[in-house]
C-alpha cells in the first residue's frame, strides 16, 4: 500500500518488530517492508493497513470484473502495459498500432498523471483513444479504466491496449479487467529490476525486453534479466524486440494474434485471481 493512493503490491511477510523496520545493523538495511501489511506507515498499526488494503482493492475489484465482463460481450481482448517510465512503451504501442492498422481493430486508454501527449501520439496511427491524468494518483485503477470505456469505440474482435502510468510499484496491484500483463523492460536499465521490483513481474504474463538495438552500446546482460524475471515468475514469457527498429517485433506481433484468436472463441469474462 503506497501512502498516497493506498494502493497495496506487497508480499506477506513474518514481522519481527511490531510497528518498526527491520533494522539490519550487520549491512545497514532498514527494512519497511516487513510486517503483515507489508510496509510501514506513521501513526498506523499492521491491521489497519491490512483493512484499509482489503477495502480498496475490493472495491477496485468490483470495478474490474465489470470491465472484464463488458470487453468479453465486445469480444475484445484487453492488455494491461506497464513499465518503468522511459522504457519506450508509448513508442513501442505505437509501432504495433501501425501493424495492425486494416488488420485487427484497436484501441487505447492512456495512463498519464498530466498532459495529453501520448494519446495525441497514438491517435496520429489512426487509433482512437481516451487519454486519462491521473493527477497525483500513481496508476490507473479500475474505475477509471470503466468510465472511459464508456467513451471509447470497441469493435468486436479487436485489442485494446491499457497503457499504465509509468511505474512498477503500484499498477501491480490493481486489476483493470484486462486479459494479460505485459511488463516492458528496455536495456537502458538494470537486469535486476525483476529482483527488485518483483511484484509486477511476478503477476505479469509477458515480459518485453525493448530497446535491443541499443545493446551493443550498453552495459546489460539479457541473459541475467531473463534469468531474474525467470526467478520471480518460472511461466513468464520473455520477447526481445526494438521499437525503433523492428527487430524482433514479429514473435511480438504473432503472440498478439494468437491470443487474440483464443480470446475471440472463448470471451467469457474471468474473475481476477
Amino acid at each position: 500500500m503506497c501512502t498516497v493512493c493506498g494502493c497495496s503490491t506487497s508480499h506477506v511477510h513474518g514481522h519481527k518488530h511490531g510497528d518498526d523496520p527491520d533494522h539490519d545493523h550487520g549491512t545497514g538495511h532498514v527494512h519497511f517492508g516487513e510486517g503483515d501489511a507489508g510496509l510501514s506507515v506513521p501513526g498506523m498499526s499492521q491491521s489497519r493497513l491490512i483493512r484499509l488494503e482489503a477495502d480498496i482493492l475490493g472495491k477496485n475489484d468490483a470495478h474490474a470484473d465489470r470491465n472484464r465482463t463488458l470487453l468479453a460481450e465486445k469480444t475484445v481482448l484487453a492488455l494491461n502495459l506497464v513499465s518503468s517510465p522511459g522504457s519506450g512503451k508509448t513508442t513501442l504501442l505505437v509501432e504495433t498500432l501501425k501493424r495492425l492498422a486494416g488488420n485487427t481493430p484497436a484501441a487505447v486508454i492512456e495512463g498519464d498523471q498530466q498532459t495529453s501527449n501520448d494519446a495525441d501520439r497514438i491517435r496520429e496511427t489512426g487509433a482512437p483513444a481516451i487519454q486519462i491524468n491521473t493527477g497525483k494518483g500513481c496508476h490507473l485503477d479500475a474505475h477509471m479504466v470503466g468510465r472511459a470505456l464508456e467513451k471509447l469505440p470497441l469493435e468486436p474482435g479487436g485489442i485494446l491496449f491499457i497503457e499504465n502510468v509509468g511505474n512498477l510499484v503500484c499498477p501491480a496491484g490493481f486489476d483493470l479487467g484486462e486479459a494479460f500483463k505485459v511488463v516492458i523492460l528496455s536495456v537502458t536499465e538494470g537486469e535486476d529490476k525483476p529482483l527488485k521490483y518483483p511484484d509486477i513481474f511476478a503477476r505479469a504474463d509477458v515480459m518485453i525486453l525493448n530497446k535491443t538495438d541499443l545493446l551493443p552500446h550498453v552495459d546489460f546482460c539479457v541473459g541475467a534479466a531473463v534469468a531474474n524475471a525467470k526467478r520471480v515468475n518460472s511461466g513468464i514469457r520473455v520477447l526481445q524486440v526494438s521499437a525503433r527498429t523492428g527487430e524482433g517485433f514479429d514473435g511480438w506481433m504473432n503472440w498478439l494474434e494468437d491470443v487474440r484468436t483464443v480470446h475471440a472463441a472463448n470471451p467469457a469474462p474471468l474473475a481476477a485471481e
